[in-house]
């Protein structure tokens, strides 16, 4: 979504990572996704840092800028760590046999990390930037969206309707519209134009 709302051009592949292409292993021993392949031979293996990549400079529309407050800082702190933590393991509580927690005690601990934070933020302004968004809206909301969708109705019932009406606004953005297009394995397909 940063890629496209900085103008980048790119091309974009789709990755199966149980089977992992040849090229992929060559560009990031990580082996994780995002990866981005820049002309200059140079490698980005963090969304955070491709965010950076795209939208810090020229910077026109302040995405990067409204980025980085101290506290959309500590959300995207809170997101990256305990929150997917929790995440994981209540959305694979099956790779997690051993925890200490029982999956609906990471669900509750998720919720207080990040959702609880969250709501408060977006009670007092439609995004994260403010009356715009940022990059830091980009950064929490994929995994604000995975963990919506682990038990929608329950979700549903949620006391965070600041949360939800974000989210729902964000599913329908043009951006996310894009970058929510199926592409086939091969790599060879760059996004569609919004």
């Amino acid at each position: 979504m940063a890629l496209l709302q900085a103008g980048q051009v790119f091309e974009a592949a789709e990755v199966s990572l149980r089977d992992k292409p040849a090229s992929l292993l060559a560009l990031s021993s990580k082996a994780t996704v995002p990866v981005l392949h820049l002309p200059d031979g140079s490698v980005i293996e963090e969304s955070w840092d491709i965010m950076r990549w795209a939208l810090a400079a020229p910077d026109a529309q302040g995405w990067w800028a409204r980025a980085q407050s101290p506290a959309n800082l500590d959300l995207v702190q809170r997101n990256d760590g305990d929150f997917k933590r929790h995440l994981d393991r209540w959305k694979y509580p099956q790779r997690y046999a051993n925890e200490m927690l029982t999956p609906d005690e990471h669900r509750d601990r998720a919720l207080g990390v990040l959702l609880e934070p969250l709501e408060a933020r977006l009670h007092k302004a439609s995004y994260l930037g403010g009356a715009t968004p940022c990059a830091t809206d980009l950064a929490v909301l994929p995994f604000v969206r995975q963990f919506a969708a682990v038990e929608p109705g329950w979700f549903a019932r949620l006391d965070l309707p600041s949360v939800r009406q974000w989210l729902d606004g964000w599913l329908v953005n043009p951006l996310f519209v894009a970058c929510m297009h199926k592409l086939p394995t091969d790599g060879v397909n760059p996004f569609p134009p919004l």
